[in-house]
């Protein structure tokens, strides 16, 4: 099957060690599904400035396919600084460079698009890539479409979720900043808007998905982490490879037990992503 992330791209700078990563949700989706041994794109606008190069190379080593994402004269990568603590990270604050803040944009969705994300299965975006008015475009694809809303509740209001949620078929929301009552009404809303799958992730507490009228409790695989940068990205991408090879999309129901199945092979990718530094690995200094 063929996977795609479309929207943000980033360099994860740790102040503490003075070493960037790539990252982004999007590119850590493309990147997370190819070492799922699935195929992989990733499409979004991509900096020529050295943070925007180090996400072109390290996608290009990993085989993700870059063909409609060439390297963008004039734009700036956004920097998103971290420091890491006893293996956690914590984020500190973003920037743009010398290039400035306005030298960022998202991606517009054109017509030349469509007829290229037509050949993907699932296609992934996600709310820091500031596309919500863009997902309406992808109404008439039969891809899966996959959506995370992170933790913040700017990513939950009504209208927010009115212009995402038709246009879905999972969505992935973090518990961070929620509390039990939060959380049951953004998955009602969700549902009510018609998202077939929502789920909930709560860190080391794990995971609570609504699919079918019922609820699933997740699973954790507990590690010492090297770094936990990426654990929520990794762990969604391998939940959807394993729903979506299961069938999920192609008219079946999923039964409880595939559910689970596709539980634990996310709970086991996602440690050993914790068993790396960065998101996915090629760290350089600055």
């Amino acid at each position: 099957m063929k996977f795609i992330g479309i929207g943000d791209n980033v360099v994860d700078r740790y102040i503490n060690k003075r070493i960037m990563f790539p990252g982004g949700n999007a590119v850590n989706f493309a990147v997370y599904a190819k070492q799922c041994g699935e195929e992989a794109a990733y499409l979004g606008l991509i900096a020529d400035d050295a943070e925007g190069k180090l996400v072109y190379e390290s996608l290009r080593q990993l085989g993700v396919d870059l063909s409609a994402s060439p390297l963008r004269e004039g734009l700036a990568t956004e920097r998103c600084d971290v420091a890491l603590e006893e293996g956690d990270r914590v984020f500190i604050g973003c920037e743009y460079g010398e290039r400035g803040e306005e030298a960022w944009k998202p991606l517009a969705l054109a017509e030349t698009h469509l007829p290229y994300l037509r050949g993907f299965d699932v296609i992934h975006c996600g709310c820091y890539a500031a596309m919500e008015d863009e997902i309406c475009k992808l109404k008439d694809l039969a891809a899966v479409k996959t959506y995370d809303f992170s933790s913040e509740e700017e990513y939950r209001t009504d209208a927010y979720l009115q212009k995402v949620c038709p246009y879905i078929d999972i969505a992935l929301f973090s518990a961070a900043e929620m509390d039990d009552r939060q959380r049951q009404a953004v998955r009602e809303k969700a549902a009510s808007l018609g998202t077939k799958m929502i789920l909930v992730t709560d860190g080391i507490k794990g995971q609570k998905l609504w699919y079918g009228g019922k609820e699933y409790q997740g699973m954790v695989k507990e590690v010492e982490p090297v770094d936990t940068m990426g654990a929520g990205d990794s762990f969604f991408t391998a939940f959807v490879v394993a729903v979506v090879r299961t069938g999920f999309g192609r008219g079946k129901a999923l039964s409880a037990e595939e559910i689970q199945r596709a539980f634990a092979y996310a709970a086991e990718f996602s440690a050993r992503t914790c068993q790396a530094e960065g998101a996915f690995g090629f760290g350089t200094q600055y």
